[in-house]
Parts: C-alpha cells; sequence; structure tokens
C-alpha cells in the first residue's frame, strides 16, 4: 500500500494526548457487530503483496520487481526499495544481489514471490499462527504486471487451499487512471473465477472484495465520489461483499481523507481505515484509540458496517517496534474496542519495514554496512517468527482464547530454549525419522526448543519419528507438543519401544492424541513401565495437516 505524499508514511499524525477513551457508541452500550462471524468478521486477516520478483524465476515481469528501483539491475544499497532483511531459512530458493555479504560472511540473497514454495511457506507461516484469511493486494493488472498479477492468484489460490487459509482480492486502485471501468472487467473476466475456490473468502456468503484508496487526498487517486460509488454499487450488485480500506481520517473528511466522501465509505460493508505511519510508538497507539478509533467504531455501529481495523507490528527500519510491545498493543486497542476482525498490516511488506513474515534476527543476517535494521534494533534478541507468534497470541485474544491483556504474552525470543523438564531422557538424544519435509527434520523435536518441529513427508501416512536414549532405561510416560499457537488437531498415533532398535514392541496402542492450545499444545502418553533404548512414534492420521508433527518428544522414567 503507499499512502498520500502529502501525508507521507514517516509523518505522525497525531490527533492528541492520549486521553481516557470514550465509551464505544452513545451510552455506553457494546457495539454490536453487523455480521456475524465469517472469513473476515471474527478474524485475523493479513495483507500479502506477493510481489516480489528476481530473474530467473519465470515471472513475466522480469527482472528485480520490487526488490530494485532500477528492476533491470541487482538490488544494492544504491539500488534498492526495501528497508527490512527477509529471513530465507525455510525456504529453499535464494537469488544472489550486489548487496556485501551478511555479517556472518554468507551471500546477501534474496527471494521471489514468484516461486510458489515461497508462497506455500508463507501460508504455512499463516496457518500455523492463526491467520485466517489472506487479502491479496491487486494493483492496474492493465499495466506491465498484470500477466505476473495473474500468475500470483493462481500461486495464492493453491497455498490457500492446501492450507486451509482463505484469500481475497484487495485492488489498490493507486495510480490507476481508468479504474472505473477497468476495476469492473478485471472482476468480470479475471477475478470472479476465483470465487469458486473453496479457498476464497466469503464473508455473509458473499465473495470478499476490497477496494483500498477511495477518499485519500493525494493527486495518485483523484476519483471523484460519485466515480467510487458507482463501482461499489457495481460490486455489490455482483454479490460481492465490499470493504472499503479508507483514509485514517475518513469519518472528518481532514488530514489524509477529501472531504465529501461520507456516502463513499458509508457504501461499504465494511470499513478499514489505513494507519501505517501514523503512530510511532504506544502511546501515539493510545492517543487513535481515544480520538479516532472509538469514534470510528460508533460510527460504523450506527450504520450496521462491519469495523475491520489495522493492526500493525511497526515501521522496523523507524525504530518504532520496541521488540513487541507496539504490536501488541495496536492489537489490544482493537480487541478491546470490540472491533469485528483485525487487519494486519502487512505480512510481507518488507519495503516498509512493517512486515510479520520471518525477518533478519541481528547484524549477521543483514548485509555488512547496510545500516539495515534487524529484529534486535533496540537491544532485545528476537527470533525471526517472533511477531508471527504475536500474531497467534492476538488471534487468541480476538476470538477470546486468550483473556484481554495489555501485557503481551509472548516473549521475543520462543528458544533461548527454557529448561527442559527434569528427567528428560530424549532431550537432544539422536534422533531419526521415516521421512521429512523441507527443513523440518527429526533433530527439531528433541532440541528443546519449542517452536521448532518435525514435519514428515506429506500425504504419505503412516510415519515415524524415533530417538535413541542412549542405553536402555526404564520410560512409562512420553509427551508430545506442537509449537505454541498451533490450532487444535488430533493425531492418530502409537508409541514403540525397543532395545536393539530393530525389533519393537507396543508400548501405547493407536489412538487420537488431541494438540490444544488452550492446554499447551501438549499430549501425554502414560503406559506401563518398560524398558527401552528406542523410542518410536508412529503417525497415521492428522486432522491439522497430512503429515506427521511433533515440535517436542519427551520421554520420562515416572507417571
Amino acid at each position: 500500500m503507499t499512502v498520500p505524499p502529502r501525508v507521507s508514511r514517516r509523518t505522525l499524525l497525531t490527533a492528541a494526548a492520549a486521553g481516557t477513551a470514550a465509551p464505544l457508541i452513545p451510552g455506553g452500550a457494546a457495539a454490536r457487530a453487523a455480521s456475524p462471524p465469517g472469513d473476515v468478521v471474527g478474524a485475523v486477516t493479513a495483507g500479502y503483496q506477493g510481489w516480489f520478483s528476481c530473474p530467473g524465476d519465470g515471472a513475466p515481469i522480469g527482472g528485480w520487481w520490487h526488490w530494485s528501483r532500477d528492476r533491470f539491475q541487482p538490488p544494492s544499497p544504491a539500488n534498492t526499495t526495501i528497508v527490512s532483511w527477509p529471513d530465507l531459512s525455510d525456504l529453499d530458493h535464494g537469488y544472489a544481489t550486489a548487496y556485501p555479504n551478511l555479517g556472518n560472511g554468507q551471500p546477501a540473497r534474496l527471494f521471489s514471490s514468484y516461486d510458489q514454495q515461497t508462497v506455500d511457506t508463507h501460508f504455512r507461516w499463516m496457518r500455523d499462527h492463526g491467520i485466517d484469511t489472506a487479502a491479496l493486494q491487486r494493483f492496474n493488472p492493465f499495466g506491465d504486471e498484470g500477466p505476473t498479477r495473474d500468475a500470483m492468484t493462481l500461486k495464492v489460490r493453491a497455498a490457500a487451499e492446501a492450507t486451509g487459509r482463505k484469500f481475497y482480492v484487495m485492488y489498490d486502485v493507486t495510480g490507476w487512471a481508468s479504474m472505473q471501468s477497468q476495476l469492473k472487467q478485471d472482476w468480470s473476466a479475471t477475478m470472479s473465477a476465483h470465487t469458486a475456490s473453496p479457498a476464497y473468502a466469503r464473508q455473509n456468503g458473499k465473495p470478499v472484495v476490497c477496494v483500498w484508496g477511495f477518499g485519500f487526498d493525494d493527486p495518485g487517486r483523484p476519483f471523484e465520489p460519485a466515480a467510487c460509488l458507482d463501482v461499489i454499487a457495481w460490486l455489490r450488485a455482483q454479490g460481492c461483499y465490499v470493504i472499503g480500506g479508507v483514509p485514517t481520517w475518513w469519518r472528518q473528511g481532514i488530514n489524509d481523507s477529501r472531504a465529501g466522501f461520507s456516502d463513499v465509505y458509508h457504501a461499504f460493508h465494511a470499513i478499514s481505515p489505513w494507519m501505517v505511519g501514523r503512530a510511532a510508538s504506544p502511546e501515539d497507539l493510545d492517543s487513535y484509540y481515544a480520538n479516532v478509533n472509538v469514534g470510528d467504531m460508533a460510527d460504523c455501529a450506527a450504520r450496521g458496517i462491519d469495523y475491520l481495523p489495522c493492526v500493525l507490528p511497526g515501521d522496523l527500519s523507524a525504530g518504532h517496534r520496541r521488540h513487541g510491545d507496539y504490536y501488541w498493543r495496536s492489537i489490544y486497542n482493537m480487541v478491546r474496542l470490540g472491533a469485528q476482525g483485525l487487519y494486519v498490516s502487512m505480512f510481507d511488506e518488507f519495503n516498509e519495514g512493517n512486515q510479520i513474515a520471518k525477518t533478519a534476527i541481528s547484524a549477521a543476517w543483514v548485509p555488512a554496512g547496510s545500516g539495515i535494521r534487524a529484529l534486535d534494533e533496540d537491544g532485545t534478541a528476537c527470533s525471526a517468527d517472533y511477531y508471527l507468534r504475536l500474531t497467534a497470541d492476538g488471534a487468541r485474544m480476538l476470538k477470546k482464547q486468550l483473556p484481554l491483556t495489555a501485557v503481551r504474552p509472548t516473549p521475543p525470543v520462543a528458544g533461548t530454549p527454557p529448561p527442559a523438564p527434569a528427567g528428560d531422557l530424549a532431550l537432544r538424544r539422536p534422533a531419526t525419522e521415516s521421512s521429512h519435509t523441507q527443513a523440518y527434520g527429526a533433530p527439531n523435536a528433541v532440541d528443546g526448543d519449542p517452536g521448532t518441529y518435525w514435519e514428515s513427508a506429506n500425504n504419505a501416512f503412516p510415519q515415524w519419528l524415533q530417538v535413541d536414549l542412549g542405553a536402555a532405561a526404564t520410560v512409562s510416560r512420553v509427551v508430545l507438543s506442537l509449537p505454541p499457537g498451533w490450532e487444535r488437531r488430533t493425531q492418530t498415533l502409537q508409541i514403540q519401544g525397543s532395545t536393539d532398535g530393530s525389533s519393537f514392541s507396543t508400548l501405547a496402542a493407536p489412538a487420537g492424541r488431541t494438540f490444544d492450545p488452550a492446554s499447551g499444545n501438549r499430549a501425554t502418553v502414560s503406559f506401563a513401565p518398560a524398558t527401552a533404548r528406542h523410542l518410536r512414534v508412529t503417525v497415521t492420521a492428522n486432522t491439522g495437516w497430512p503429515a506427521g508433527q511433533i515440535a517436542a518428544l519427551e520421554a520420562y522414567a515416572g507417571a
């Protein structure tokens, strides 16, 4: 997304000093949801750019799309559009740049969104961290990036279908001179076909479409109210649930919002005001809560419009993040407000520094001398997935699976591994498996880090995970876990033991074992004391994913 030049991302628009919030609607009554839960109401949506390309990835656009100012030259400190550096540890492919090597000496490589494995990995992260829906950004498809955007829609659709996520089209009208006619043409001829997918988001039984950019006070979005109303009415007539990505000050018609657009804003089914670049601190977010968000919520509630506000991690390049305090305050404020859903700005926006996707953790993982800030920029170490983990907590709080709390529940580093439970016989012992996918090998299940995990080959049950305890021991209990924040699932599994690693006996018969985030995603399997050196867990089914998945395999002698 872009914001008006006259109110830049770097300009703070603080309405007033932080103060006590007013009632959500006049009289103090709680605002009612205009719509029942669906794929955006009662859900967490993340904006997904999917717009990065690299030479050799096969994308029609060609070149370093969105990585470089001159896309036909490799990105470098003098030819770049990004302010944050991605973590590529889960990706199969990386593309060499003209940046200096990373601080650790490794080549500075970037990813391509056009690689299906990149999109698949991003959607796995969404699945594993409570993100229900992705809003796929779509810019003027009649320009030179149109064929690439069309192809990206297919890739996103495939990834959403494979991971059980939802997606919808979010039109950004910036710089789209013929938007009024061409948006209709694009929806009719191209995008509406994707609503046949079971992964296409629906709300109130209608396919979801967002139009971002009406009413912003800048020359890139000069559309008059009549043209905007025409497009909204047309989309509604096509049976769509239409979200408006609107200016921060839409209700007042000041600052980033043009006057005279009130009827446009109220024609949407849902309102999602833009917040990137507006607040530099948690205190600023509180000011917006009191002086903007509360009034917005009341206005929407009075008209039966769903309120789906932005939550954001803060601009890493500007030092806003405060190791998660900024993001958590953003989420907390909107949940306590009673917002019908949350829109995370954004998933993969490395250009503006407000991405939640995995990010370089320290100077060792960014190009040397580049000045790019890593997640530890304020002196606090943060794991690459920290903002994904915070998103998972926020999703749980929105859905009342976690009590409303102003204090972020997740520490910045998941595996500064906490001390292992006393007597875990499997901790850091040699582990093997029948198969694994990508980097999710057996050692992840015995490394003491609750955030790493083993995952078997997909769609190929049965699969097994095995640990060598080093010597024969009496074992009567195995504790299995999945990463914190993963959605509830049941895996059908059995436990076997062996003294020689070849002949196994059954210690616990096959049964469904439930992993529930409400109870720490842990499943305890107890059995009669047995002597074993090798323990094997065999998985034959998983309601959450077509593979065996275990983040920790712990073994104990006592009950």
